[in-house]
């Protein structure tokens, strides 16, 4: 099993999965903690834990765990089960039609910063509204898990790039993701006067992060870079140096390989705006090929 897993995370272009299944991980290892620190009457140690994985709302607490503005987003409650297969149902569908289009460098890098807004405003709420309503004062528990906020970054991404593009949903039909994204953020929306408020408002900005980065990608500007080279860089420390294998071709066919294979930013944008107005299927052999080729950037 262990083998299987560790091929699946290693395939290309599977950002998607790898997001899935280190959620997954965290919320297993977790659990063990849990149900070992609760058979052994130390139920306070675990907590001790888990809050250093929890943001917290006061601003004050946050800068004593700063870390939690990432590790929140592949955390879940434990105590239900429903809110990580949920999320992690919708970080699948969402996700492999991303990853599809704009590869799985972005989608990773979105899920990042869709995570980092929705927890941003979450704090922006709790610390600096003044006198804020009491459902937003005592609603989260002191603290948020979740990677909601990320995930509806990369759920209402899709829809901005592909609004047209259509999921075939079980008792409802064909349903154009546009929709789809329409109705959980207002959903969310209304969700800001409830007992999870503070939740909510991460799915918004992790919703706003998630339209922001596409209309940017298309205007030339890519929000997630620092990201993609902060990843590479980690990953690179792990990999060992090859041997260099030198080859010589035709000059022409280097031309014509690059030719193919290299997209300037305008071709790239036309591309994407083919796919927003005529589908995915209306793209060339060539539009195709730059466009993977783009995505791994």
């Amino acid at each position: 099993m262990f083998n299987e897993f560790k091929n699946t995370f290693n395939r290309t272009n599977n950002g998607h999965v790898q997001l899935i299944i280190v959620n997954v991980v965290v919320f297993l290892l977790l659990e063990i903690l849990r149900v070992g620190f609760s058979w052994s009457n130390q139920a306070e140690i675990f907590s001790a834990i888990y809050k250093n994985f929890s943001i917290p709302n006061a601003f004050s607490e946050f800068l004593k765990r700063p870390w939690t503005l990432l590790t929140y987003s592949f955390t879940h409650d434990l105590n239900q089960i429903w809110h990580i297969l949920f999320n992690m149902l919708v970080l699948y569908w969402f996700g492999k039609l991303f990853v599809e289009y704009l590869g799985s460098d972005k989608l990773i890098a979105l899920y990042v910063l869709g995570g980092m807004t929705g927890a941003l405003i979450y704090l922006a709420a709790y610390n600096l509204i003044p006198n804020p309503p009491e459902f937003i004062t005592q609603s989260s528990g002191g603290g948020m898990v979740g990677a909601s906020g990320a995930i509806y970054a990369i759920m209402v991404g899709a829809a901005t790039l592909l609004p047209d593009y259509t999921f075939f949903l079980l008792f409802f039909g064909p349903v154009r993701i546009k929709y789809i994204a329409a109705f959980y953020i207002i959903i969310s929306f209304i969700g800001t006067t409830g007992s999870n408020a503070g939740g909510n408002l991460a799915h918004l900005g992790g919703a706003l992060m998630g339209y922001v980065y596409i209309k940017q990608l298309q205007a030339g500007f890519n929000w997630g870079r620092w990201i993609t080279s902060l990843l590479d860089w980690i990953r690179s420390l792990f990999k060992t140096n090859s041997k260099v294998k030198i080859t010589y071709r035709n000059s022409e066919t280097k031309k014509t390989s690059a030719s193919r294979s290299k997209a300037t930013q305008e071709e790239i944008d036309t591309i994407l705006d083919k796919i927003s107005d005529r589908g995915y299927e209306s793209l060339t052999r060539d539009e195709k090929d730059k466009l993977f080729n783009a995505s791994k950037k």
